[in-house]
């Protein structure tokens, strides 16, 4: 039985807590096509206590569709954090995940993010406070280390598990890596082999169903956490479950109604159009003609226009087998950090 916590998970495949795209619209289409739980972005921790407005919209979820409703919060002060989760949990927050893995310097120049992997014990002691104050199912994010000298994956662990920690999120690459190299899987492995009873959430490198089946197996991890592979391709998810890849209709379809979501989020159309062209990028790449039409939607700023160009290029795309070659023009960094 897959479970974090109180929560019976229905399949061991978890969207990334990833900037800009793992907003109440995309968490909604990765639930829909079958991904077990999809934590939001990382919140501030400062911004939730001092109640910002800009802030507070990173909460909105569909409580009809997020079940349960994970919030990934950062900071790295334990009683901010703790403040921080209560609030969370009364706009609705069932599980509470704590960033200890972004490599980002303004994220840890204040102690955040992976910047806690060098101070196991408040690491720890985030998890006893939050879970003190919430009551709620408390969840990490770790990275393998600070940089290749101090891969302190397992001191960490221990620390979190033996604070509380209802489950274990491991990206294995160090923060001094960032997202460069290979992510290196044995790492995944030797954390289980360690707390085998423990729920481990392997991370890195999944792009498609293939990875996400061979880290499950080579790893013995309980879950993957699927973040890039699933930029411009929610229906991973779908696939990882038996079904079958989108036609060009399905493609075009959702695109629509993804582009309407995140209008209706943002509110403001010049704003949506243009934080959209990412997704639009991820959802053209691997089909001919890419190139093309993201050179076409980054000079459209109406709705109209996009939904126009949309239906043109995506009513009958289809996949290139040399799209590949050209992935270094797509640019992932926007959600990775």
């Amino acid at each position: 039985m897959l479970r974090i916590g109180s929560y019976t998970l229905p399949n061991p495949f978890i969207l990334a807590p990833m900037a800009g795209v793992s907003e109440m619209p995309f968490r909604v289409i990765a639930f829909g096509l079958g991904a077990a739980l999809c934590p939001t972005e990382l919140v501030s921790s400062q911004g939730l206590m001092r109640t910002n407005q800009r802030t507070l919209k990173y909460l909105r979820f569909d409580a009809e569709v997020e079940r349960p409703y994970s919030l990934q919060i950062f900071g790295g002060d334990p009683e901010a954090m703790a403040r921080a989760a209560v609030i969370g949990k009364q706009y609705g927050a069932q599980m509470i995940d704590i960033n200890m893995g972004c490599p980002v310097k303004k994220v840890t120049k204040n102690g955040a993010g992976s910047a806690l992997l060098c101070e196991p014990d408040r690491g720890a002691t985030l998890v006893r406070e939050i879970h003190a104050a919430t009551g709620l199912p408390v969840t990490c994010k770790i990275r393998s280390g600070w940089d290749e000298h101090n891969r302190n994956y397992l001191q960490v662990a221990g620390k979190l598990f033996e604070a509380g920690c209802a489950a274990l999120a491991i990206h294995p690459r160090t923060r001094a890596q960032g997202y460069s190299g290979q992510a290196d899987w044995s790492v995944i492995a030797d954390l289980k082999r360690h707390f085998p009873d423990r729920p481990i959430i392997g991370n890195g490198d999944v792009k498609t169903p293939a990875d996400a089946r061979r880290m499950l197996e080579t790893t013995g991890c309980d879950f993957v956490m699927i973040g890039r592979g699933a930029l411009g391709n929610p229906w991973i998810f779908r696939e990882l479950l038996g079904g079958p890849p989108p036609t060009p209709q399905e493609r075009c379809e959702l695109v629509l109604r993804h582009l309407a979501a995140h209008m209706e989020f943002v509110g403001e159309e010049l704003a949506a159009v243009r934080s959209f062209r990412k997704h639009l990028a991820w959802y053209a790449h691997g089909l001919y003609g890419a190139a093309l039409f993201r050179s076409e939607v980054n000079q459209l700023d109406t709705a109209e226009a996009v939904r126009d160009a949309v239906r043109r290029f995506f009513g009958s795309a289809h996949s290139d087998p040399h799209a590949s070659e050209g992935e270094q023009d797509v640019d992932y960094r926007a959600a990775l950090g």
